[in-house]
């Protein structure tokens, strides 16, 4: 199917942070598919915060659907300022029957979605998303319904942080006390959904190991959200450790990541971003599975987690364990972790690229 008269395009995602995350390589294919075009991404608010300045974008549009852009009204501005811009084709790899009925009511003339959103009827054009893919792959199978096989895609996950900002992020760390001359372990004990949450204790317990056995400077991350458990963590861990929880714009946030040799962290936003900076990862993944598709996309990453057979108990992770145990966070053992920090600060830099070309992290159990 021809793009050539495509001027304009629109590509919606509207969901959590680490699911814009997950859209960069849709962004990138669409941008090399038709560099012609303006390509327009519409998002919420720490969408936009996160990926302001990035090259492939022309324009990025704010969907605040929980404040301004709220309910019927606030979708009704919302599609008329988009019918303003004439696009010519909307993209939308959400599922939501409410971005499928902002692109119709913008009248896009062509609307592409997946078979399985529940506003499927209002795409002119559909593909099939694929549950057992990565999140990666299965939004860069939309394309599909434009003639576009997604094993022509390019499926690496990039995010550009420009040279001066990474230099502001290093006198940032330095300003705090963080010696950047040496090896820096990013924590992130933080996570939208509390049954993503590994426990604090844990994390202190972890940090206490680190500090013994790694030569390493430590720094905590975290949303203003995170900030009492951080501050739980700081203070159990009973060493040395720089807290930046809730103090960091998230603007800032890559540039910072950016510094860290390794990121120990929850399945959440922070570690889709630790990915996208070519940041060695290791994922602690208690309610939810690598399985659903949102596990770190890179070899350069250690997934730890408990086998058991109530994992997972929901798509995202609820807010409480159904069965009271907590098991999936409880059983994951400090010692764990620490070993599969060390593996891959020790494994990552002989990694040939025949290595880093594969997009599957490894599963340990706790």
């Amino acid at each position: 199917m021809g793009g050539k008269e495509w001027s304009k395009i629109l590509l919606v995602q509207t969901s959590f942070l680490g699911d814009t995350v997950l859209t960069l390589p849709l962004i990138a294919e669409i941008k090399r598919r038709f560099p012609a075009a303006k390509l327009s991404l519409l998002c919420t608010p720490v969408g936009k915060e996160l990926l302001d300045g990035q090259p492939v974008l022309d324009e990025i549009i704010v969907d605040d659907k929980r404040r301004a852009d709220k309910g019927w009204s606030g979708l009704w501005r919302k599609a008329r300022a988009l019918k303003a811009k004439g696009f010519a084709l909307g993209l939308c790899p959400h599922k939501s029957f409410r971005s499928a009925l902002l692109l119709c009511l913008a009248r896009i003339p062509h609307r592409v979605g997946f078979r399985q959103s529940k506003g499927w009827f209002l795409f002119n054009s559909l593909a099939s998303r694929n549950a057992r893919k990565h999140d990666v792959e299965r939004n860069l199978s939309i394309l599909e319904a434009l003639g576009i096989e997604l094993g022509d895609c390019n499926p690496a996950m990039e995010l550009h942080v420009p040279s001066n900002t990474r230099e502001a992020a290093r006198r940032l760390l330095a300003g705090l006390g963080v010696n950047t001359e040496k090896l820096i372990v990013g924590v992130n004990p933080g996570s939208v959904w509390p049954t993503k949450r590994w426990a604090a204790g844990s994390f202190s317990a972890l940090i206490r190991l680190l500090k013994r056995d790694v030569e390493c400077e430590v720094v905590l991350f975290g949303g203003p959200e995170d900030v009492p458990v951080a501050r739980e963590i700081e203070l159990q861990s009973s060493a040395r450790v720089v807290n930046v929880a809730g103090t960091i714009p998230l603007r800032m946030l890559p540039a910072v990541l950016a510094h860290c040799a390794l990121l120990i962290t929850n399945d959440s936003g922070p570690m889709h971003i630790a990915v996208a900076l070519g940041v060695p990862v290791v994922a602690i993944f208690c309610a939810t599975t690598p399985a659903l598709g949102f596990y770190p996309y890179t070899s350069k990453a250690v997934v730890v987690e408990k086998n058991l057979s109530c994992r997972p108990c929901s798509g995202h992770g609820g807010r409480r364990c159904p069965l009271g145990t907590e098991d999936c966070i409880r059983l994951i053992a400090p010692e764990r972790v620490l070993r599969a920090a060390q593996q891959l600060l020790q494994d990552v830099p002989a990694m040939s690229l025949a290595d880093l070309a594969g997009r599957q992290p490894r599963l340990v159990s706790a």
